[in-house]
């Protein structure tokens, strides 16, 4: 399809109008090793509305174990009360079972401690967590903390499951940073990313 810009082709266009600001932005990218956990206690601030996190090949120590997040508002304690849900779909790999699922065991309602992102994950050596997170408007001093999460991973009994987790950090202070960690164990290895996004 040929595109067409005040009647010209895209090839003659010497200049564009101002285009919507939505393009991510990286701030900081922190890789595992046998590392408790992974936090991110700067850049997260009024610079951006959204905040990004990308889970790259996270692999943990445990079988079994499970991918969470935590939250603070002071940097040092990570225990904002949080009220989330959690669903997911799976399907073995053996094709014997698929499945989508709502869990409640996973939620929490106002609960402080890490909120699952993962769960029963595996630890083969070709299995891993990958996925995202995104933070809505952490420097708000008058709403509540959104955040939306969807990861896929390779249980340990070979199933892959595609999960999603949605909530609220039930506070108006400002939060300063988050904590991703294995709930069990450690992070054998793995990349976090964050990004800023610009909105419109």
């Amino acid at each position: 399809m040929l595109v067409k810009h005040n009647n010209n082709s895209i090839s003659n266009l010497t200049s564009a109008g101002q285009l919507a600001q939505g393009k991510m932005t990286l701030i900081s990218s922190q890789t595992a090793s046998a590392s408790s956990s992974i936090d991110f206690t700067s850049g997260i601030d009024s610079t951006y509305p959204i905040y990004r996190f990308e889970f790259i090949n996270i692999h943990l120590a445990t079988d079994n174990g499970e991918w969470g997040v935590n939250f603070t508002t002071d940097g040092t304690n990570f225990n904002v009360p949080k009220t989330t849900t959690y669903f997911y779909a799976n399907h073995f790999e053996n094709d014997s079972s698929t499945a989508l699922a709502y869990t409640t065991s996973r939620d929490l309602a106002q609960g402080t401690g890490t909120q699952q992102l993962a769960a029963d994950v595996g630890t083969d050596n070709d299995q891993s967590t990958s996925g995202y997170m995104h933070l809505f408007n952490p420097s708000s001093t008058t709403f509540v903390k959104h955040f939306i999460s969807n990861t896929n991973y390779s249980h340990s009994a070979d199933i892959t499951i595609n999960a999603y987790v949605g909530g609220y950090g039930n506070t108006t202070s400002a939060i300063t940073g988050v904590r991703f960690s294995a709930i069990s164990g450690n992070i054998d290895s793995g990349t976090i990313k964050l990004y800023g996004i610009k909105g419109d």
